[in-house]
């Protein structure tokens, strides 16, 4: 993005909340719908971004096979949605940090590998620029990768030229839960996350004296959230104007969470 001038975008907060996973799509499709009026009137103005976290949910693709779970339907350990984004099956739980931007790409570019490719960016700008962890992207596979680990999912819909759904970034997600699905329908890889990432790196400097690292989750995530904003402006060359969260949306904050701990010897 090179634009002279940063387009605005609606900001709405919510990456210390928990938001139940059939509000917040149900939310950005109002959005959509909004949007295209808006444009209907030659008054669309100004883009869209919601960070937050969910409720423990699996979430489907338009085309993604069910064999790709390792439950059935009928008997499903937590709510199953399937959407109409694209890609297969992921995961979405506390720790988990989700970012929905509700794009109009005309105003941006009108290419969705271009689109898709920057989501990647984002993510790996704040791994390089916060955590120092080397991210890549795979050919012929979405996301973001740190060796043979996904730590970031992506899966778009795109309507009329504006785009939403989004990218799921895994900071301190209990990984547990992806041992009852196929992740991104990917038999041969793992999933990973930054606490897990930084825990090896503890472990191998465990015996060193000059490695020294303490910090529990919920700030592991306030950090990545704020990298993640500040890389997504910077790549989407946008302005963002912070709004209250909607009424009628329930939220609840998450429990504390455990903490990752080294003091050199």
């Amino acid at each position: 993005m090179t634009n002279e001038v940063k387009r605005s975008c609606e900001f709405y907060d919510m990456h210390k909340e928990l938001i139940p996973y059939a509000e917040a799509w149900s939310w950005q499709k109002d959005i959509v719908k909004k949007r295209k009026e808006l444009i209907e009137r030659e008054k669309d103005c100004s883009d869209t971004l919601i960070i937050l976290q969910h409720h423990p949910v699996y979430t489907l693709g338009t085309r993604s096979s069910e064999a790709y779970l390792n439950f059935s339907m009928k008997n499903a350990p937590i709510n199953v949605y399937r959407t109409e984004r694209g890609g297969e099956v992921t995961y979405h739980g506390p720790g988990q940090l989700v970012m929905y931007p509700i794009i109009n790409l005309r105003y941006h570019k009108m290419d969705l590998h271009w689109y898709l490719r920057a989501l990647e960016e984002v993510v790996i700008r704040v791994l390089s620029s916060t955590f120092f962890i080397k991210a890549s992207r795979i050919e012929g596979l979405t996301g973001v990768w740190v060796g043979d680990q996904k730590l970031a999912a992506i899966g778009i819909k795109v309507s009329q030229w504006i785009a939403y759904h989004g990218l799921a970034l895994n900071v301190a997600t209990d990984l547990t839960a992806f041992g009852q699905i196929v992740p991104c329908g990917i038999q041969d890889r793992q999933v990973g996350s930054i606490k897990g990432l930084l825990q090896e790196h503890v472990s191998s400097n465990r015996r060193g004296a000059e490695s020294k690292y303490d910090i529990d989750d919920n700030q592991l995530i306030d950090i990545t959230h704020k990298s993640l904003v500040q890389e997504f402006c910077k790549i989407f060359q946008v302005h963002l104007r912070h709004k209250p969260i909607p009424a009628g949306i329930a939220w609840e904050r998450p429990e504390v969470l455990h903490s990752i701990t080294e003091k050199g010897d």
